[in-house]
């Protein structure tokens, strides 16, 4: 930990996602996720502060969360690391889905109910391996001072973005449906951890949010509208309120009756497209 704190929590994160924790709850017990990706932020950052003015007064810098946490700790912005995580899906999963137009596939149902409750897991884990190593952490989406909230600019927003996260430790690009466009392309989950800890951060190979979309840097593609079963995707950008509306009620419930749980989600736009596993190329 001392000498690599970077390589160790990469490897405690890697390793919890080799146990039995890391399920999609069906008959063959397969992993709800692949290898992760890992990437590294640092409190100072400036983005951190833009996302505030954007986004809402509302919106908390990783050093606010901290210091709501930890208030008897005396802490600077750059005393503190954000470890954020990608978690792919697995390639069975997405050929699943793939196949569907209108509803989720049972292993992408699974991924979102069971997979994120895995996340949960994982945010537990590292916090309380980290505390265990007499480093003080939290999990911001674990956190009481999470919250949703209205963006004047975006609509519905909340108190803290795992994707902006990732978006900040390099770890991608955001597209026009609003997901987040990784090496391991756009079909993921991601989580994230504040830490005090010293850690380099993850150099960000963009300068634009939208770097790895091809509609937004090449004006071509745009597979992600045709994708969306509800028409919350257009050339304008994302409708976060169609999209949540069909995926609260009609998704929820084809789930439940089809697959026997209780669990919400969608995901087409993030397969059967350019992005669906890897940055496009044109």
């Amino acid at each position: 930990m001392k000498n690599d704190p970077a390589k160790w929590i990469k490897k405690v994160i890697e390793e919890f996602n080799t146990t039995s924790e890391n399920s999609l709850m069906n008959l063959q017990n397969e992993p709800a996720w692949d290898t992760p990706l890992v990437g590294y932020a640092r409190g100072n950052d400036s983005l951190w502060e833009e996302y505030k003015r954007h986004i809402g007064d509302f919106y908390l810098t990783p050093h606010e969360i901290f210091g709501l946490t930890f208030p008897s700790l005396s802490v600077k912005p750059d005393d503190i690391t954000i470890i954020s995580w990608v978690l792919p899906q697995t390639k069975q999963t997405k050929l699943d889905h793939r196949k569907e137009n209108r509803f989720p596939s049972e292993r992408w149902a699974r991924s979102r109910k069971y997979g994120e409750e895995y996340n949960v897991k994982l945010r537990i884990h590292l916090v309380k391996t980290l505390t265990d190593k007499g480093v003080e952490a939290c999990a911001p989406l674990l956190s009481p001072y999470w919250r949703m909230e209205i963006s004047e600019n975006y609509g519905l927003a909340s108190t803290w973005s795992e994707r902006h996260a990732a978006y900040t430790a390099g770890l991608g690009t955001f597209g026009l449906c609003d997901g987040l466009i990784t090496p391991l392309g756009k079909a993921i989950r991601c989580g994230s951890v504040i830490a005090r800890v010293s850690i380099d951060p993850t150099p960000r190979p963009y300068r634009d949010h939208h770097a790895y979309c091809l509609f937004y840097s090449k004006g071509i593609c745009g597979k992600c509208i045709d994708r969306c079963p509800a028409g919350a995707i257009t050339k304008g950008g994302h409708d976060k309120r169609k999209c949540q509306q069909y995926v609260d009620v009609e998704t929820r419930t084809f789930i439940n009756n089809q697959f026997g749980f209780d669990a919400y989600g969608c995901g087409l736009c993030q397969v059967g497209v350019p992005c669906e596993s890897r940055i496009p190329v044109t």
